[in-house]
């Protein structure tokens, strides 16, 4: 029978893999999520486009900005659901319940404006 030969590999040195993962952190800019939102190619959001107290106001806004957006990829619907959905994954436990709730009615409510039912 043939015996199967053992393959070294280089074993990954310490000071390898810690030089790595701190100049991943330092070139990583500190708020990449502010920054999406404002610069992302999705939508050309309002400012303040999620404050309002109203879910209807706040999918009627995500609306208005896909539908003028000239940078969005997708469809107007895709686009707007997709940055509502960011902003709700990004905020995470630190989201206060009530605007939580607020925002998942708003995704409802943007369904409803462009007759996706």
């Amino acid at each position: 029978m043939a015996e199967r030969r053992k393959t070294t590999r280089p074993r990954k040195t310490a000071a390898r893999k810690s030089s790595r993962t701190t100049t991943a952190k330092k070139s990583s800019p500190k708020r990449w999520s502010q920054r999406v939102t404002r610069e992302s190619d999705a939508l050309d959001l309002k400012r303040g486009v999620f404050k309002p107290t109203s879910a209807r106001k706040i999918a009627a806004s995500l609306k208005r900005s896909a539908e003028h957006s000239s940078r969005r990829k997708s469809g107007a619907y895709r686009s707007a659901l997709s940055m509502l959905t960011f902003y709700i994954n990004r905020a995470g436990k630190t989201l206060p319940k009530t605007q939580r709730a607020r925002l998942e009615r708003a995704k409802v409510e943007l369904k409803h404006q462009f007759g996706r039912e």
